[in-house]
């Protein structure tokens, strides 16, 4: 299997797959990005980079036809490729974009493309439109679905370790703390990341949260995410 690492290389099989789309249309296009990126070992970074320079020629209003035809194939990378268009769709349509994300991770229904998704859509929304997305993720965290629960986790250990502004984070740390009775394997695998995160670089929102924290309604395993965290801030400082 043929390995891609430059922009150099990805930027060559971009543009047959942009002369394919203007000849014959966005079903040409899926099978020279597929063929070209999605079924050879290229990282992630590049994938990215793919993403962003498809959605500079690909009209708006074909992007999300794409990218769903995209995810359609099941091929992991066609998750980070979704994954940043959604991304770069966020300042104009925040909630649709995130809707949209959790649609995918619904779809392929396992962990890893709930994580790719999820920091790159969720995260990223988190980060950078904290305001907004805060009450969309106290939402989604009643969703049905696992996957899209366990992303709410995997949304805040993101952001916070890009930097969430800390009133941000201890709003995340109450919505956490109200997750901490989950019993699914995987939602609590992304619930406790996230508290593992936030107690890593913010010990003191921890401290005003012990009570909480220690309370017999309060999951053990959630409180072992939050010691560990802790214990992570530590020999940081040690260091």
């Amino acid at each position: 299997m043929e390995k891609i690492t430059s922009k150099v290389r990805v930027r060559e099989i971009l543009a047959q797959a942009k002369l394919g789309w203007k000849q014959q249309g966005l079903n040409t296009l899926l099978i020279g990005i597929q063929e070209g990126l999605l079924k050879k070992k290229v990282s992630f970074p590049l994938l990215e980079y793919a993403a962003k320079e498809i959605v500079t020629w690909i009209p708006e209003n074909d992007q999300t036809i794409f990218i769903d035809a995209l995810v359609a194939t099941d091929e992991m990378g066609s998750y980070v490729m979704a994954g940043m268009v959604l991304q770069l769709q966020l300042p104009l349509m925040l909630e649709q974009s995130i809707l949209k994300a959790c649609g995918y991770m619904v779809i392929g229904g396992q962990w890893h493309i709930c994580d790719i998704v999820g920091e790159r859509v969720l995260g990223h929304a988190l980060l950078t439109f904290p305001e907004k997305t805060t009450s969309l993720l106290e939402q989604l965290a009643r969703h049905p679905d696992k996957w899209v629960v366990r992303s709410v986790g995997v949304a805040i250990h993101y952001a916070v370790k890009k930097g969430l502004a800390p009133e941000f984070a201890e709003t995340m740390f109450k919505l956490l703390l109200s997750l901490s009775g989950a019993t699914d394997f995987h939602i609590k695998k992304g619930i406790g990341w996230g508290a593992k995160t936030i107690a890593k670089f913010h010990p003191t929102i921890i401290a005003r949260h012990m009570d909480s924290i220690e309370s017999s309604e309060t999951r053990q395993w959630f409180r072992t995410k939050v010691t560990r965290g802790l214990n992570r801030n530590r020999i940081a400082k040690s260091l």
